[in-house]
């Protein structure tokens, strides 16, 4: 054989190559697709295209299932293909050629005897080159021609020479290139005038639904569900999903071994690690192992990780090469889940000892960046609880662990923190999840020391603002829920002192703190009885920044400036606060934080107002049910109050007064809680008949302008003492801020004062008054506890007019007043949302909460809330009168 130049004899590339190796024809043929192949026919109609483009490229990673599709659709072609697996040795350029010329010879291809073929192993001679584009361009139809594993040839000069091939055969050849890396022709020409036809990794991944038709070609048939969770755990790659099925054919039970196979010890793990690991340089696998452990990383971080510099180009290589290195842009990279779960195990084999440094090391490099939930769940994996909680801190994101979408995700997190970590941050965290959880004599304690440990720190020069300003706001926090006014002003003057030592943007970062801060003092001044200070305070955090860290506080904030209009005789305006405070909470978005379930509470008090008791009662059950009693003084009170009303409604004035004296452990009373507690009672004593008790224990309750003087007039009036009634009133008379309830009870005591005095027609004109207040509120209960004297009035024209159509007394003024829900036709309170009626529907169809969730997509839980809010705003308790009162309404 020559050394240089071409051999004219065509029989030689029949039989050989220039080094002398025979031909193997299996290197010529695509392979046989296996019994469980699934043909895809989105990617056969995109392959379709390969016919009109000079050029096309499948390139995805390993086990993508290139070869496999592209020898399935040349296989349905009615034409001739020239197939050629290229190897390691086609990187020399006449072995190349030559093997190439052999493809075109055993497709019989018609090309003459005189192209030659290649002598020399290293090189090709030009014009064999251009002898084979010429033949090519001659052709009657272009010649279809396969390299599969192009990834093999790596040899610049290759791709040149197939470039010039490619583009002097003109319209007379068709190549398809199947690679796991971008080949080096220049692909960016072909772009531009849209002559390359390409099929990606992301492309190649299978759907759900293609999954699924796979896993039915193995025998395997498994939910919609567990289908979707193989694909997202494979992210669609063909071999995983192959092996998966292969090695679930050999189990008992499939569906379990699918959702909880261990990656690392199948036969997925055999497969990247020969496949991709090995295939690697030393450096290479051990960067691959180290960065294994993060969820994704720049090249600097990895940098870290390794302690040598250059991960840069290595990944920007292994991306290239679709080495299930992902590229995330700017420039963060990934691993494929599976392979970084393989990895990980891996290197837990090799070195036992490394991964908790690796994540040491990932937490430091992470907090400098400022990416804090990446340092915390590194800082976490590697058991620094002192570096991770002083992260915490540091970032002033404590306020995360009461509000927002990770606050659940944080307390998981810290709750392996042990004994170890005695660091001031430590401590804060400490005392803030228990004080989250209302576990005030803990969290003092952790909140204590911290505060020593930081004073010590002081001492010795070294100070931290965010440390300081973190104990500031968990004192508001722990003075809120001690009942302790006093002690909230005083952290909240420390807070705003403080944050002038934090840098602006901090702040700017974590708008929850200042929320956090503003919600408490409100929460302590309105437990003052301060209750214009108090709304001056939430109603900045409820017209303050809209971010999602402040949504639960914006809707508590919300919920206590509703019951600060309701004491203050507005039940309209508290109604429209308490519903928007229920907002993404009560549909099951979010946790509730602990002082929650007043928004329930005032609507049940207004309720009571409206004389619906069994929609105050259902209400009052979604507030104990959202927050138990005894945690939060307000919310506590609050219900206390409701409760009581609600019995006393009902004609239970002994339960009334019990359910009134629900103990608070506060430091300071509550005088709006005393005040209603004593008129609780007296309202017990005088149904007994003790009017005197009645009387007395309204002695020490103040009147000076008071919201509630109108319901104490009113109770001295029902145990005789009208002078003393009428004294209470003229303390109320001129004070501002009192709505239509204290005017309509205000009303009857001085219409009921003046018919008692022989004053009729003033008695009747001040009822009008009252009647006209309390329509738009649709106020009943005040008319009918005004005694039987009063109701007879109402009864007489034209004050009947006015009450007609929405307040029903009892016959002939006597008798207890019932339910109003149970005397006139069902009201819808609130207007059910379009999902609530998409739940309505199908609980009249039979469904179970199940089936509606799997009908509508939902969750249970969520479907359960919903349900919830449906059964209150229909004043129902079970499904069958929700789908009777809706048929009332009409809303089926």
């Amino acid at each position: 054989m020559a050394a240089t130049g071409d051999n004219r004899r065509g029989t030689q590339a029949a039989y050989a190559d220039p080094l002398g190796e025979p031909f193997l024809h299996t290197r010529f043929a695509p392979p046989a697709r296996p019994a469980t192949f699934l043909r895809r026919d989105r990617l056969v109609e995109h392959l379709d295209q390969a016919l009109q483009t000079p050029l096309t490229m499948v390139n995805g990673s390993a086990g993508a299932g290139k070869t496999l599709l592209v020898a399935d659709w040349a296989a349905g072609l009615r034409r001739p293909v020239a197939w050629m697996t290229t190897e390691a040795e086609d990187d020399s350029s006449g072995v190349f050629w030559a093997h190439l010329l052999q493809a075109l010879h055993v497709t019989g291809a018609p090309l003459p005897d005189a192209i030659g073929c290649p002598a020399d192993a290293d090189r090709v001679d030009h014009g064999l080159l251009a002898r084979l584009a010429a033949a090519l361009s001659e052709g009657t139809r272009p010649l279809l021609v396969v390299l599969d594993e192009f990834d093999r040839v790596t040899a610049p000069q290759i791709a040149e020479e197939l470039e010039f091939v490619l583009h002097h055969a003109d319209d007379g050849m068709r190549l398809v290139l199947v690679t796991r890396t971008e080949p080096l022709l220049p692909l960016h020409r072909y772009r531009v005038a849209g002559a390359v036809t390409e099929i990606r990794d992301a492309e190649l991944a299978f759907t759900p639904k293609e999954a699924a038709a796979l896993l039915d070609l193995h025998g395997l048939h498994l939910p919609a569900e567990a289908t979707r969770a193989l694909v997202t755990r494979t992210r669609g790659w063909a071999a995983g999903l192959r092996l998966c099925a292969l090695a679930a054919q050999e189990t008992a039970d499939p569906q379990t071994y699918l959702k909880e196979f261990e990656a690392a010890r199948s036969t997925v793990a055999d497969y990247l690690l020969a496949e991709v690991l090995k295939r690697q340089p030393a450096p290479t696998q051990d960067l691959l192992l180290r960065v294994s452990v993060l969820e994704r990383f720049r090249p600097e971080l990895a940098d870290a990780l390794t302690g040598r510099s250059g991960s840069e180009p290595v990944l920007a290589g292994l991306h290239r090469q679709n080495a299930f290195v992902e590229d995330l842009g700017h420039p963060w990279y990934r691993l494929h889940p599976l392979f970084a779960e393989i990895l990980r195990a891996h290197l837990r084999e090799r070195s036992p000892e490394l991964e908790p440094e690796l994540h040491r090391r990932a937490a430091r490099w992470l907090r400098v960046s400022g990416a804090l939930p990446e340092t915390l769940a590194h800082g976490a994996a590697a058991g620094d609880w002192d570096l991770t909680a002083g992260a915490l801190v540091d970032d002033l994101a404590i306020g995360q662990l009461f509000t927002g979408l990770r606050r659940d995700d944080l307390d998981e997190l810290f709750r392996s923190m042990g004994p170890e970590a005695t660091s001031a941050a430590a401590d804060l965290v400490r005392a803030a999840r228990d004080l989250c959880r209302c576990e005030l004599d803990h969290g003092l304690a952790h909140l204590r020391r911290a505060e020593q440990t930081l004073a010590d720190a002081a001492r010795d020069g070294r100070m931290d603002a965010a440390g300081r300003l973190s104990c500031a706001l968990l004192d508001v926090l722990a003075a809120r829920l001690s009942g302790s006014p006093g002690g909230a002003e005083q952290a909240a003057r420390t807070a705003e002192e403080l944050r002038g030592e934090v840098p602006e943007h901090v702040l700017r970062k974590h708008p929850e703190l200042i929320a956090l801060l503003l919600t408490h003092l409100g929460s302590t001044r309105l437990w003052a009885g301060r209750l214009d200070e108090a709304r001056a305070v939430l109603s900045a955090v409820v017209d303050g920044p809209g971010a999602p860290s402040t949504v639960l506080l914006r809707e508590e904030s919300l919920a206590h400036l509703a019951l600060i209009d309701y004491l203050n005789g507005w039940p309209g305006r508290a109604e429209r606060k308490a519903r928007a405070a229920l907002g993404d909470g009560e549909r099951g978005l979010l946790p509730r934080p602990c002082g929650s379930g007043l928004g329930h509470t005032v609507l049940a008090a207004v309720a009571v107002d409206r004389d619906e008791l069994a929609q105050a009662q259902a209400l009052l059950d979604e507030a104990a049910e959202t927050c138990p009693a005894g945690r939060d003084p307000v919310a506590t009170a609050g219900r206390a109050l409701a409760s009581a009303r609600l019995l006393l409604a009902r004609g239970e004035p002994q339960a009334a007064a019990t359910a009134a004296e629900l103990s608070v452990a506060a430091e300071v009373a509550c005088p709006w809680a005393q005040a209603y507690t004593a008129l609780t009672a007296s309202a017990a004593h005088l149904a007994e008949g003790r009017p005197d008790s009645a009387s007395k224990v309204l002695d020490d309750i103040p009147c000076d302008g008071q919201p509630y003087a109108a319901e104490l007039a009113w109770a001295h009036l029902a145990a005789g003492h009208r002078d003393a009634a009428l004294h209470v009133l003229e303390a109320l008379h001129g004070h501002n801020g009192t709505g239509p309830a204290i005017a309509v009870r205000t009303a009857l005591v001085r219409a009921r004062a003046a018919h008692e005095a022989g004053d009729t027609d003033t008695a009747r004109r001040l009822l009008a008054r009252a009647l006209l207040q309390a329509r738009r509120d649709q106020l009943r209960r005040p008319f009918l506890d005004a005694g039987p004297q009063v109701r007879r009035l109402l009864e007489t024209p034209p004050l009947d007019e006015l009450a007609a159509g929405w307040l029903i007394l009892p016959p002939g003024g006597q008798g207890t007043p019932g339910d109003v829900s149970q005397q006139v036709p069902p009201l819808v309170v609130e207007e059910l949302s379009g999902r609530e009626r998409d739940v309505l529907l199908r609980l009249s169809r039979m469904m179970s909460t199940e089936e509606i969730a799997a009908d509508l997509i939902l969750s249970v839980n969520t479907v359960k809330t919903h349900l919830k809010s449906v059964y209150r705003k229909l004043a129902v308790n079970r499904r069958s009168d929700a789908v009777r009162r809706a048929r009332e309404l009409h809303l089926l």
